[in-house]
């Protein structure tokens, strides 16, 4: 007798069983997410004794020119975080701060270093993520042709154009960049996420391409993917580079394996060769260096930034560095290790499941 659930599944996918996860697989992921908590706690152990072996007092380094005049305020701050305690105390209270998102007051902004954040995060993001699908979309497409026609004319000028993109420095192809299309051609703005008289759309993500589309407002929607797309193009084309060189090698290790020549024999396609059996074969490699690509140009877009005048995190970590500003500092540098934590366990489950090999390691 079947039960109602399995009859409301069938229903559900006529002709289909539902497939649940395997248990190697949920036992792989168990593991990821162990090693990913106990990456996250050494994490914070560092930063909470790299803050302990900063020279002065953490109070005095907050408070700036308060703490000078109102001892009062200076002891209110010991007390709350808890600065007048053993070590050992003092470091689950920092975690407790951290759990509730509690990283301190920037010096710079006078506002919590967690609003400062919330307000950076989403630019960078916004600029990031395109990015890196510009770089995913070349950079995959340009490897596979270069593969697929190894040694030919076509094969030489993409391998050129890759070596080109990897060697040239983000800061000179920017400032190229801004000169050609903005000063010479004007095709592009040459700074900020919208245009002065703009307002962004209704705050949901962060992101204005995506808070517009939300909105309906496709003004606002193509005004801030004009600015965003020459920075995006800009930060991509490392990446772009990167990847043509390493989706060629990778496919080319795997194009002449024999089940790829069985398929070719089956009578299929050489498209559906391609995509379906040789591309899914090359693609772990190719997912790490993706995955490391994204959390660089997530955390690393100081000088873009900069050359633009592109409102984000990287902007806020140079001048919290160049002010000294000590929780800011340790925000920006917990939201790096937080980034790449999360890429590399993101990486891990993709392994994952395109080879379920992996699974059991």
């Amino acid at each position: 007798m079947t039960s109602p659930a399995s009859a409301a599944n069938r229903q559900l996918v006529p002709g289909r069983r539902l497939r649940l996860p395997s248990r190697p697989f949920l036992r792989f992921l168990g593991r990821r997410l162990a090693a990913l908590v106990l990456l996250g706690l050494g994490i914070t152990f560092v930063a909470f004794v790299l803050t302990e072996l900063v020279p002065g007092d953490p109070a005095a380094a907050n408070l700036g020119q308060r703490a000078i005049g109102d001892p009062a305020a200076v002891r209110a701050f010991r007390e709350h975080y808890g600065l007048d305690k053993p070590l050992p105390v003092q470091y689950g209270l920092y975690l407790q701060h951290l759990a509730s998102g509690d990283l301190g007051e920037s010096e710079q902004s006078h506002r919590p270093v967690r609003t400062d954040l919330s307000e950076f995060v989403p630019a960078t993001a916004e600029l990031a993520l395109t990015s890196i699908l510009i770089a995913l979309a070349l950079g995959i497409t340009l490897g596979v042709i270069a593969a697929v026609r190894r040694n030919t004319l076509t094969d030489q000028v993409l391998r050129v154009i890759s070596l080109g993109g990897i060697s040239m420095p983000t800061f000179w192809l920017g400032l190229v960049a801004l000169y050609v299309f903005f000063f010479q051609l004007g095709w592009v703005p040459g700074s900020s996420r919208l245009d002065p008289g703009l307002l962004p759309a209704h705050h949901v993500t962060g992101l204005y391409t995506i808070d517009a589309l939300l909105a309906g407002q496709l003004d606002v929607f193509g005004d801030a993917l004009h600015h965003l797309i020459l920075p995006a193009c800009v930060l991509a084309a490392y990446n772009v580079g990167l990847l043509t060189r390493f989706t060629r090698s990778s496919v080319l290790e795997v194009i002449n394996n024999d089940y790829v020549q069985a398929a070719r024999a089956k009578g299929l396609p050489e498209r559906t060769v391609i995509l379906r059996h040789v591309l899914r074969a090359a693609l772990p490699p190719i997912i790490t260096v993706g995955g490391l690509a994204f959390a660089n140009v997530m955390t690393g877009t100081v000088l873009v930034e900069s050359i633009f005048s592109w409102p984000g995190i990287g902007q806020y970590a140079f001048h919290s560095a160049t002010t000294l500003d000590l929780p800011a500092i340790m925000g920006v540098s917990l939201f790096v290790a937080v980034v790449y934590i999360v890429v590399n366990f993101l990486v891990d489950v993709l392994y994952g499941v395109v080879d379920p090999r992996i699974r059991v390691a």
